[in-house]
């Protein structure tokens, strides 16, 4: 008889809001049998003696071979396994509310690259772990506290229809002609398909499953992918174009003129587009977002509202969920539509069929639509250098400095402060919609800091100039990724 491997898992791989290891360095075989143990203990001391828990991988090479290390796991601690097979996220997350089962785990690694393995996790419905849930898997997995007993195993058949055809229920009336790169990743065998199914000529690129992703790695911030979009959207006279990334929770968007749109914008046009049929209801949007929601004159004339909340996929989902707002839009591609439209968790191809519904509403090209919007100024989001054991410390400080500069009425470019939201670091405003941001990076050691202005690229300058002064006087804060 073979002996057993000896765990091995790096505890760093405990993200805020999912799991993430290099495949086998960070974590092996045995490693990944003891996060199904911890997770599947868990789900039994949170819901019941015999939960029922939905399983499902992503297309790369080792995905399958983590996911049964996982199952494994799940079933020693009496846990009864549902297993979708080749997934989605949001087509796993689906399946908790179609299968009413008690939880959820799906092997991805997303974006990243080759190498990478991850699960993603929750068990509320539609909702994945919290940064306390994760805490929590993490004791349960190191100090290996796990429930025993015996689960079962079933494998579901064909969920993969189940799901598109719980997609394609909702129709376009115009022949919208969009591009759909999913590069080499999962999402080549829904994404197609779905846009299909609903009424749009699609122009594939890169949807054929290849896990060595030989082009560029499935990720709509990714350069690289974006530019191919860009130049297929040009060539084809496209409508529009799309990015998929590895899992399908994310989308990005090309205009019909090639140019990525930043998907704060998006969320913008999708809310407005929204809120002419549901008057009074609420929209989330992370505190990286344009200050253009607050203000929208579409959004005000239809009383919906708009809540800034803390950036972090599983922060807006939550809050989405907590206060029953319409849908939640977060910078980097994570969007959630709430019923009707969804069930509030991020489905990268549910968001694009929102974008084709707005397409088919507006009778316009959708970068004469970016046009209408009001102007901004906003920079890319900079991430200054500063120690994981200080970074929290050091915003916390300047949280306390900004707010008794606004008390003294300190002016920034002749513009008092006049709104400080701290729910993630400081978003301070000023009269005339200019606003900085300050927080702390949640998975890597450095700041975060964006700054935008309705009014100059000046003005949102002399925003940075203000934060990077106070950051240069703690003496605590290193060099830029970029600057502006």
């Amino acid at each position: 008889m073979p002996l057993s491997e000896d765990v091995h898992i790096n505890p760093l791989g405990f993200r805020e809001y999912d799991a993430r290891w290099l495949y086998p360095k960070d974590i092996n075989k045995a490693g990944i049998k003891n996060v199904g143990q911890g997770f599947g203990t868990q789900v039994i001391s949170k819901t019941n003696n015999s939960p029922r828990v939905i399983v499902g991988h992503d297309y790369r090479s080792y995905s399958e071979e983590v996911k049964q290390k996982l199952i494994e796991g799940l079933l020693e601690t009496g846990c009864n396994i549902e297993d979708i097979g080749l997934a989605l996220s949001p087509t796993a997350y689906f399946a908790q509310f179609n299968l009413k089962a008690d939880a959820v785990a799906m092997v991805t690694a997303s974006h990243n690259e080759n190498g990478w393995t991850g699960i993603k996790m929750g068990i509320e419905k539609g909702l994945t772990h919290s940064p306390v849930e994760m805490n929590e898997l993490k004791k349960i997995v190191i100090n290996k506290e796990f429930k025993k007993g015996k689960g079962s195993y079933k494998e579901i058949k064909n969920f993969k229809d189940i799901y598109i055809n719980s997609l394609i229920k909702n129709k376009i009336k115009k022949r919208l002609k969009v591009v759909v790169a999913c590069g080499n990743g999962t999402a080549g065998i829904f994404a197609p398909k779905i846009l299909r199914e609903i009424g749009c000529d699609v122009i594939e690129l890169d949807c054929n499953l290849d896990y060595s992703f030989p082009k560029y790695n499935p990720n709509p911030e990714d350069l690289k992918m974006l530019e191919e979009i860009s130049k297929t959207v040009k060539a084809n006279k496209a409508d529009v174009g799309f990015g998929f990334d590895g899992d399908g929770d994310r989308v990005g968007v090309i205009d019909d003129k090639g140019r990525e749109i930043f998907s704060d914008k998006i969320g913008l046009l999708i809310a407005r587009n929204l809120s002419s049929k549901y008057k009074n209801e609420k929209f989330v949007v992370d505190v990286k977002s344009t200050g253009l929601f607050e203000k929208d004159k579409i959004l005000l004339e239809n009383k919906c509202k708009t809540v800034y909340w803390k950036t972090g996929h599983s922060h807006i989902k939550r809050k989405v969920n907590e206060i029953k707002a319409l849908a939640g839009f977060e910078k980097s591609g994570h969007f959630f539509f709430n019923k009707p439209l969804g069930y509030g968790y991020d489905d990268g191809i549910n968001s694009a069929i929102q974008v084709c519904n707005l397409l088919d509403k507006q009778n316009e090209k959708i970068s004469k639509l970016i046009n209408e919007l009001p102007k901004t100024y906003q920079t890319p989001t900079m991430a200054p250098f500063c120690k994981d054991e200080e970074k929290y410390d050091v915003v916390a400080k300047l949280v306390k400095k900004i707010e008794n500069l606004k008390n003294k009425n300190i002016r920034i470019d002749e513009k008092k402060i006049i709104n400080i939201l701290t729910v993630n670091g400081i978003r301070f405003s000023l009269e005339d919609g200019s606003w900085g941001l300050i927080r702390a990076s949640s998975n890597k050691p450095s700041l975060v800091v964006v700054t935008e202005s309705p009014t100059s690229d000046d003005r949102k300058k002399k925003i940075f100039e203000f934060i990077d002064k106070l950051l240069k006087e703690t003496g605590k804060v290193g060099d830029y990724d970029q600057k502006i």
